[in-house]
């Protein structure tokens, strides 16, 4: 309604609000960038501005004098705003003014009912835009989750090994043992399980295109007899496993179904096994995580449907559901690292992949992926590593005593 009675008014009135809002700007420290207007009038917030926002009507005004991460990013994606600069310069000074409002603009969370459809259509708007988009700006084995940077000069390609090795050996993974991948995504750890730690596995995943993929992908490496994919729901798996790994999917699940997740895991544990669950946490209890409406966003264009939980809720459901939390690991830089590196080459390729998912998309991925990196930077969001079996006694804990064995 605001961006509707905001295209009606005079071009005069327009401007007397935009010169009102800059007057109140005027001295803001952290605001350094530039403002043009639809007629061609350009202003000057600080003193050397990195970024450049142009309005394209009278319409985008309510974003602009009533900023949030949520309505600037809006009006982005809805052709009412451009901008111009380095992608990190960018989000910064979008957090900056959504700062000015002086309103938080934290979501809370909405705890959406999770039924097997939703879920299945949620994945398949975010997933299944196309394998060649995703192929453009990930790793070249498309894992699309944190990588592990064990050093700051590792290339994401290498990032993205170290992630899966870690994984696997956290879990202690043997010859032969039966290992589920939940949300296997295009395949590259099931791949590496069975190949180099000689697993049995099966990666189940809702999304087509990466069913698709992923099972040419094993056929390709010769691993038929050692890896099955299947599209199908974790709900709906019924056989036991040794191993479970769960990389960037439980914040799906959603809030209410976190304790039937953790207990359906439990379930196909066999007495003596181990789960990993990877997953993006909320930083603020009963909270989106994110300020300023980055949540809202989100929601609205990315991922539809998506609950982050606080790490407290995750290990108090993981123990209500007969589960012992053994491990514990926060790689939240290193998901903003690895962000930072798939906007990177996003950057490298705009025309191409405007091209490839057309103009609205195309502005959803390109301000969503720094954005997130932003947020991981800012510890508004975190991205924690569980390491869990069932509790046993001493003689039969599946775990070493120390940690030392995740490192050697």
């Amino acid at each position: 309604m605001l961006d509707q009675l905001a295209g009606l008014l005079p071009a005069s009135m327009a401007e007397h609000q935009i010169d009102a809002w800059l007057a109140q700007q005027t001295g803001v420290s952290h605001l350094n960038l530039a403002l043009e207007l639809w007629n061609g009038r350009r202003f000057a917030l600080g003193k050397h501005p990195q970024v450049t926002l142009r309005l394209s009507s009278p319409k985008a005004l309510p974003s602009l004098l009533s900023p949030s991460l949520n309505s600037l990013g809006s009006a982005y994606v809805e052709g009412l705003i451009d901008i111009d600069g380095p992608m990190d310069a960018i989000i910064q000074q979008a957090s900056a003014l959504s700062e000015t409002s002086g309103q938080s603009h934290r979501s809370r969370v909405s705890h959406t009912s999770h039924s097997r459809k939703l879920d299945a259509e949620s994945i398949e708007h975010h997933y299944d835009v196309s394998n060649e988009f995703y192929r453009s700006w990930l790793d070249d084995q498309m894992v699309y989750s944190c990588g592990y940077f064990r050093s700051p000069d590792d290339t994401l390609e290498q990032a993205q090994i170290n992630k899966i090795d870690h994984i696997l050996r956290k879990i202690c993974l043997q010859p032969g043992q039966r290992l589920l991948d939940i949300g296997c995504g295009w395949g590259a750890l099931v791949l590496r399980a069975a190949s180099k730690y000689g697993a049995k596995c099966l990666g189940i995943t809702l999304s087509k295109r990466q069913f698709e993929l992923a099972r040419e992908r094993v056929k390709q490496a010769g691993l038929e007899d050692r890896i099955e994919i299947r599209l199908q729901d974790y709900r709906d798996v019924k056989e036991k496993f040794d191993r479970i790994t769960s990389v960037g999917m439980f914040e799906h699940v959603g809030l209410q179904n976190l304790g039937l997740y953790f207990r359906k895991i439990h379930d196909l544990l066999e007495d003596h096994g181990i789960v990993m669950n990877h997953g993006i946490t909320s930083s603020i209890a009963n909270s989106d995580g994110t300020p300023y409406g980055g949540g809202d966003f989100i929601d609205r264009y990315v991922f539809p449907n998506g609950e982050l939980p606080h790490i407290g809720l995750a290990l108090q459901e993981i123990s209500n559901a007969g589960l012992e939390a053994t491990d514990i690991e926060n790689l939240r830089l290193h998901y903003a690292r690895t962000l930072w590196q798939w906007s990177k080459r996003f950057e490298a390729n705009l025309d191409k992949l405007r091209e490839m998912v057309g103009e609205r998309r195309f502005r959803v991925w390109r301000v969503y992926m720094p954005g997130c990196a932003y947020a991981f930077e800012q510890n508004w969001i975190a991205l924690h590593q569980i390491v869990a079996c069932k509790s046993a006694t001493p003689d039969k804990y599946p775990l070493p005593l120390t940690r030392e064995y995740i490192y050697g």
